[in-house]
């Protein structure tokens, strides 16, 4: 789970077998592998986003790719639209490492 901030918000995730608090850039670069698991740089154990981040990931990118779609076929494309998608894309990125919640195990 992501630790919290004064205001209760979830900031960065946790690894869940030593506690340690992962920075943005550590998760933004463990997130881009091809292995499921990511392993902690403080205790060297496999983490695994949980089944939840998964899913949330899967409908973000699933909606955004639907209004894209639904874009281009009602509006066609436009130079508005292109700009739009260019700059939807490295958001999501950089939100990834916010939102990524962790785990000891795989979860399916």
């Amino acid at each position: 789970m992501a630790s919290k901030s004064k205001e209760g918000i979830e900031i960065m995730p946790t690894c869940q077998n030593c506690g340690r608090k992962w920075g943005w850039k550590q998760t933004l670069k463990k997130s881009f592998t091809l292995d499921t698991g990511m392993t902690c740089s403080y205790c060297k154990k496999k983490q695994y986003a949980t089944k939840g981040t998964r899913i949330r990931n899967f409908l973000i990118t699933f909606a955004a790719m639907s209004v894209m779609a639904f874009w281009n076929l009602f509006y066609g494309s436009s130079f508005a639209f292109i700009a739009i998608s260019i700059g939807f894309v490295p958001l999501l990125v950089m939100l990834y490492p916010i939102w990524v919640e962790l785990s000891n195990k795989e979860e399916f």
